[in-house]
């Protein structure tokens, strides 16, 4: 599918017409309302004639970069954009680090990848700069691509290809230090997938590199299905979730803070009035929104899991489940993140956590780290299924909606500080299409954000400072 980037669409520009696949995924009109808003927030969203994202009055999008186009190293944009970072440059420009969820043991992904279709374009890819390979010598198609972005002129200078050969690269995180940390979602194995390395690690891509970076896994963050991370700026220690039903809260404590690869340990969340704890309250209610929980941290071993069973020896030893863990960021001294399936409705949860004092030394004991049910959705139309999510600079969230149903629509959604939610914008496409990469620039005007299918990278502008609550 091919926009042209250089063009500025609006809530009342003119309408273009889609081609091929587009046409293919493209909604009907919207019938009836597809969100309910706790809080003004910007107001009702207008109907983009465009119809591509809907957004509220005095908003605008451009769309910056495609799927499929070619990028300067003579490689295609892959598909399936997910997990982003901003980092300022020189000058006016910024670096966007995207993630490309295409899942290697998936033969309909490979046509997805940087070479695309039946990888024609490949040879423009150093393969011995890719982490992993099939079995016939082709890299796989997962990794990192990097835009570089002008904030003066709005326009794309240029997009690589920043890491190769891994893959269902999902979501990730930044760093303090400026680097772009990007997740495997995969257990896949040389035994269960047409791969030759084992996967579901993590990599580092600094933002600043103009080609392929060394393909570096973090093997002491953990070999399981990782969707993301943060760090607190303070101390160094990286939070992650993990995107499994019953899946885990994790942190890692580095060895040497800002210096990854040097190794450290890797723990598990558990309430520490309730051994085995299950979040989720699909079963049993055993908390309610704005309710907090005491925690404390288990040591795991064997973390690079050959089984792919790190989650449920954690539970074993008394970790507490999280239902599909996704999106993690940093705020003011505390972090949030999201439980995409938790929840009576099994339509999500936000947790907040603000981690002791003496976080990551024995004075925690005495001073444990606290958890929070933050939001639980009892109404599709007011949250359904959240997966990325960030704090804004004015201190609210923003979420992806990340939901595969036909019936209903993904939205950008707004979360005030005492837990209200409100709509930023409706993507029209329905299936495979979720908002992801929610990131704002370094100086808070634009706010880049992902639509996964058919791959589109958008820069909203707009009254951010005028949300009401």
């Amino acid at each position: 599918m091919r926009f042209d980037r250089r063009t500025l669409f609006t809530t009342g520009a003119v309408a273009f017409a889609f081609g091929g696949m587009a046409r293919h995924v493209q909604a009907q009109a919207v019938q009836a309302e597809t969100y309910v808003n706790e809080v003004e927030g910007y107001g009702p969203l207008k109907t983009d004639p465009n119809g591509v994202l809907d957004l509220p009055e005095g908003f605008t999008y451009r769309v910056i970069s495609q799927s499929g186009e070619t990028m300067d190293d003579g490689l295609l944009v892959p598909g399936q954009p997910d997990g982003m970072g901003c980092f300022p440059l020189e000058g006016s420009l910024v670096a966007l680090v995207r993630n490309h969820e295409l899942r290697g043991r998936r033969a309909e992904h490979r046509n997805l990848g940087p070479g695309g279709y039946n990888q024609q374009r490949i040879a423009a890819l150093d393969v011995s700069r890719a982490y992993d390979t099939y079995k016939d010598g082709r890299p796989l198609p997962g990794g990192t691509t990097t835009l570089v972005y002008d904030m003066a002129t709005g326009k794309t200078v240029r997009q690589h290809l920043s890491l190769a050969g891994t893959s269902t690269n999902c979501c990730g995180g930044q760093t303090p230090w400026g680097s772009w940390l990007t997740c495997e979602e995969t257990v896949e194995t040389p035994g269960n997938a047409d791969v030759m390395k084992d996967h579901g690690y993590v990599f580092e891509v600094p933002a600043t590199a103009t080609g392929l970076v060394d393909p570096v896994p973090l093997k002491a963050m953990g070999r399981f299905d990782h969707e993301a991370v943060c760090i607190d700026p303070r101390t160094g220690i990286v939070y992650l979730t993990e995107d499994e039903g019953d899946g885990l809260f994790y942190r890692f404590i580095p060895n040497t803070p800002g210096k990854l690869v040097d190794g450290g340990r890797l723990q598990a969340m558990a309430f520490r009035d309730a051994r085995a704890a299950d979040t989720s309250n699909h079963k049993t209610r055993i908390w309610s929104p704005g309710d907090w929980r005491a925690v404390e941290w288990i040591d795991l071993d064997d973390v690079e899991s050959p089984n792919g069973d790190l989650r449920k020896r954690g539970h074993a030893d008394g970790a507490a489940l999280v239902a599909r863990g996704e999106g993690i960021f940093w705020g003011k001294d505390e972090l949030y993140l999201t439980a995409t399936s938790g929840g009576p409705i099994e339509r999500g949860q936000i947790l907040r956590y603000v981690p002791s004092r003496a976080e990551g030394t024995p004075g925690e004991t005495a001073d444990p780290g606290r958890l929070q049910l933050f939001v639980e959705s009892t109404d599709i139309r007011t949250l359904n299924m959240g997966d990325n999510l960030i704090v804004a600079p004015w201190g609210h969230l923003i979420v992806c909606e990340d939901n595969y149903s036909t019936e209903s629509r993904n939205h950008l959604k707004g979360v005030s500080p005492d837990g209200k939610l409100y709509t930023i914008g409706r993507n029209i496409f329905a299936g495979n299409s979720e908002f992801a990469g929610a990131v704002f620039s370094p100086d808070g005007s634009t706010l880049f954000v992902n639509i996964m299918f058919p791959g589109i990278t958008f820069a909203i502008t707009g009254p951010w400072s005028a949300v009401r609550t």
